[in-house]
């Protein structure tokens, strides 16, 4: 049915009411730029309607600009650039279509880090996403392809060693036991109840080749098919961020040495970087972000000032729409697309250093004016 719409009726009547809209999709898509986009499709059969939908049928937060729309495939970023380019330029503060990505995985280039003070920085992480060269994204595969993707996944997993050798759990035939003792490491990534990912088409089929892999440790993990093919993440308690990144540098080049070795690359380009589904994780795909303890900070009118200027961002430690419990933050870099992975690392390191300070000046009842820092 589709299809004969697209035939028989116009732009005009096919055009969505985004008038109540708040992202970044309905800020950019104009009629003209619909009528443009309409009859384009990827070689893999996405269209515009699979790109916008997401923001289409979730209007928004007043307050809270989502990006409302997604990749199908690796292609979408181009047959569609008249409506990503300029969304990935809104979203990412302004890096244009002419502008290159820069990479950076050699954690020797880290200043730091690895003193961060435990006494406030409770637990460190970074993670980021990859995507599978030739094979369609989340929204779009299909079942088969899905499983491919955990096929490949496993394979390659399975051959890491050392530290970093572990085990797989597909999500289907995990025991009451293996899910409660990932609930409790926090490991668990459970079927997608965000309209944001529902309307996308990612929780099709669930839990069919989904799972998650981790080292003997639990400080190396892998999500596979969830809102990527890949979500690699490195963790553990404490402030060494610098031993946390070099782990998740040293992990991620072995398993894309693994991937490309059975014959399949990662996504990536010089302008995007990584290629991943939501626009607003292209580049790098990273967050560092540290859990820590800011009391006294936090209730600072200057708070979300400070955190701006140093190119951070708050949320609580249970996820983005949660609250701060006790004084604990979730501390982590605001940008990804534009700067290397080491230099996000850099502004966390940095910034939660003197967010540390700040804190320990307000507990004894001391100015921070001095510590104010300038803008980025």
């Amino acid at each position: 049915m589709a299809k004969l719409s697209m035939k028989w009726l116009s732009a005009e009547d096919e055009f969505p009411d985004l008038s109540k809209h708040n992202n970044h999709m309905a800020k950019v898509l104009t009629l003209p730029i619909y009528k443009k986009l309409r009859e384009r499709v990827t070689p893999n059969g996405f269209t515009i309607e699979g790109v916008i939908q997401t923001g289409v049928d979730n209007p928004g937060h007043p307050f809270i600009m989502t990006v409302g729309c997604v990749a199908g495939d690796e292609e979408t970023y181009e047959v569609f650039k008249e409506l990503l380019d300029p969304v990935i330029e809104d979203r990412h503060g302004g890096y244009k279509p002419t502008d290159k990505h820069k990479t950076d995985l050699n954690p020797d280039n880290l200043k730091g880090g690895d003193d961060l003070d435990p006494k406030y920085v409770l637990s460190s992480r970074v993670r980021t996403g990859r995507s599978i060269r030739g094979f369609c994204l989340p929204p779009h595969c299909s079942r088969g392809e899905r499983r491919a993707v955990e096929k490949l996944s496993v394979e390659a997993l399975a051959a890491l060693s050392g530290d970093l050798k572990g085990k797989y759990y597909a999500l289907k035939n995990m025991t009451e036991a293996e899910q409660q003792q990932l609930i409790d490491d926090h490991f668990l990534f459970d079927k997608p109840v965000s309209p944001l990912l529902l309307a996308s088409g990612m929780a099709r089929d669930w839990p069919d080749a989904r799972g998650i892999w981790h080292n003997d440790n639990k400080t190396f993990l892998v999500w596979v098919n969830e809102e990527d093919h890949l979500r690699v993440i490195s963790m553990q308690k404490g402030g060494k961020m610098k031993e946390v990144f070099t782990r998740f540098c040293t992990g991620l080049t072995k398993i894309e040495t693994l991937f490309r070795d059975r014959g399949h690359a990662f996504m990536w380009n010089e302008h995007l970087g990584y290629v991943l589904t939501c626009p607003s994780n292209l580049g790098t795909g990273l967050r560092a972000g540290v859990h820590v303890k800011l009391p006294n900070m936090s209730k600072q009118a200057k708070f979300d000032e400070i955190l701006s200027k140093l190119r951070l961002q708050k949320r609580g430690t249970g996820g983005v729409d949660t609250a701060a419990v006790g004084g604990v933050f979730d501390i982590s870099n605001a940008d990804r697309l534009g700067f290397s992975e080491v230099e996000l690392v850099q502004m966390v390191v940095d910034g939660v250093k003197l967010l540390v300070e700040m804190e320990k000046r307000l507990e004894k009842g001391q100015s921070i004016d001095n510590l104010m820092p300038a803008q980025k």
